[in-house]
């Protein structure tokens, strides 16, 4: 972890304190806080620096947002979000749009990108929610749902069809016709301010397509879907090292049977697989960052597999570490309880465990058949 990074880093765990617990039982952030991260770059820290971002790699990103998933889970969604709306504005938007909008998530305004519907979640090309040109404007009709940060967020990137292809239209949440609905009581992530959002007759600036639209939309979901896959993967780390921290502190403390509880063979091992699970994470997300940085040929297998299989150790690992601490993080907000909960939805998110595997198995036929 560069210097730069380290710094942040510090500077966040000051800022979150103790109160992931609350903000997990309250189901939500403070805006105050998310305010004084997107005005700082924070939320999105690979906007170029030529846009006014802190131009961080991916490597160093990932590192961030890993240490961010360890604090709050919540916390590192809303981030994930952000980063994904800033990519996707650097990949498909014009230049006037990057310099207009980049700018923008760089030092303040908060966004979130607007993919599943009631029967759009793993299956995208199932999308409904239509986008169409009106002289010089765009009418978008149509539901989301489930859309990370939506509840706060100043901008929705909200990813429709347009005819036979597809685009991506950027959304100010005051729009007339746009309405945003709360999803109560969310399973995980419980901060991050899911919300359902409700498109009627919106009628905005033709300008407001990223690039104008009729992009092919399987490229508008994978490019963003890359970095909030690759994002997840990383806050999977995070996860796994908050269970490893808080299992390790009480498994070296609390005793039973005269001897602590680290001492005892069965407790060691699974001391061992959790801390496992987090290096083959770890492993696992430093590979993609690196592809990500280099512009690799086999980027979007590797993204995969890093989500993959961070999602599947954070999942494993947040039940082992609930099952050495038993009774003592069975209390709702702590912090294995709530990892237990957020590490499931890593499962969901971004793409399910099935469907990562189905792109593995394609990758493992085309290149190997």
């Amino acid at each position: 972890m560069g210097d730069a990074v380290a710094a942040a880093a510090g500077e966040l765990t000051e800022l979150v304190g103790d109160r992931a617990a609350d903000w997990d039982r309250a189901g939500r952030l403070p805006e105050d806080l998310v305010r004084e991260l997107a005005a700082t770059g924070r939320l999105a820290v690979q906007i170029p620096a030529r846009h006014g971002g802190l131009g961080w790699n991916s490597a160093d990103g990932g590192e961030f947002t890993a240490h961010t998933g360890s604090l709050c889970g919540s916390l590192r969604s809303v981030m994930t979000s952000q980063g994904m709306a800033a990519w996707t504005v650097e990949r498909l938007g014009d230049p006037a749009q990057a310099a207009q909008l980049l700018p923008r998530l760089a030092s303040g305004t908060t966004a979130a990108v607007a993919f599943s519907e009631p029967q759009a979640g793993s299956d995208l090309s199932a999308i409904a929610t239509t986008a169409a040109l009106d002289g010089d404007t765009v009418v978008l009709d149509g539901r989301k749902s489930w859309v990370t940060a939506a509840e706060q967020a100043d901008l929705l990137l909200v990813v429709a069809r347009m005819g036979d292809a597809g685009a991506v239209v950027v959304v100010p949440r005051e729009t007339p016709g746009v309405r945003i609905r709360a999803v109560p009581d969310p399973m995980g992530f419980r901060a991050a301010g899911h919300a359902d959002i409700l498109l009627d007759a919106v009628r905005l600036p033709a300008t407001s397509l990223l690039g104008g639209g009729h992009q092919p939309l399987p490229l508008l979901v994978t490019t963003a879907l890359a970095f909030g896959r690759l994002s997840v993967a990383w806050g999977c780390v995070g996860i796994l090292r908050a269970c490893v921290t808080a299992a390790a502190r009480h498994a070296g403390s609390r005793r039973q049977f005269g001897k602590t509880l680290g001492e005892h063979q069965l407790v060691a091992r699974h001391l061992a697989d959790l801390w496992t699970g987090e290096q083959i994470a770890t492993r696992a997300c430093e590979h993609a960052s690196r592809g990500w940085d280099e512009n690799a040929p086999d980027l979007g297998t590797a993204i995969v597999l890093a989500k993959h299989i961070g999602a599947r150790h954070a999942a494993r690992g947040a039940a082992t570490a609930a099952q050495i601490l038993a009774s003592a993080a069975a209390s709702d907000g702590h912090v294995v309880a709530r990892a237990y909960r957020d590490a499931k939805l890593t499962q969901i998110i971004e793409g399910t465990d099935e469907v990562c595997q189905l792109v593995l198995a394609d990758h493992v036929l085309r290149t190997r058949a």
